[in-house]
């Protein structure tokens, strides 16, 4: 069974968000979109951060979020907020995968204003399908930002 999927994004976002969405429910995926639900731009992205974290949260099983701001950064650092969050902000296949592998990554911020439509698609598509290492080492690390962190 495929996860599920919470996304989010504020103005800066929207237009990819609406693309995503699209793109992963025409492979198959469940996906919940939390807003914004019109293209406002004077709206501000830790709603959408925090709707998406909570969301996620509340499931039982495998599910991911995704964030789209112009810098990613904010959106990040809004959805860390919540305690059992990792967000993370990826601009490549690479850094997707990485943060899933190594850190086990369950919300993924992009960056709209860097980079274009299809990188973004190819980001998602690895950061959902690439499973946690769960080696020793990265499952310890885990544990210690659990524990000084809550």
């Amino acid at each position: 069974m495929k996860p599920a999927v919470f996304i989010g994004a504020d103005h800066g976002g929207f237009e990819y968000k609406n693309q995503i969405r699209e793109h992963l429910i025409h492979q198959g995926y469940q996906v919940e979109d939390v807003g914004a639900e019109t293209l406002d731009p004077a709206d501000d992205y830790p709603q959408f951060a925090y709707a998406v974290a909570t969301k996620i949260l509340g499931e039982e099983g495998s599910v991911f979020g995704i964030l789209v701001c112009r810098g990613g950064q904010g959106m990040a650092m809004a959805a860390n907020r919540v305690a059992g969050i990792r967000a993370a902000v990826a601009w490549s296949p690479e850094v997707a995968q990485k943060t899933r592998e190594d850190n086990n990554a369950n919300v993924l911020c992009l960056p709209g204003d860097m980079i274009d439509i299809d990188t973004s698609l190819d980001i998602v598509d690895t950061f959902i399908k690439e499973p946690f290492s769960n080696e020793e080492r990265h499952v310890r690390r885990l544990g210690q930002i659990e524990d000084l962190f809550g």
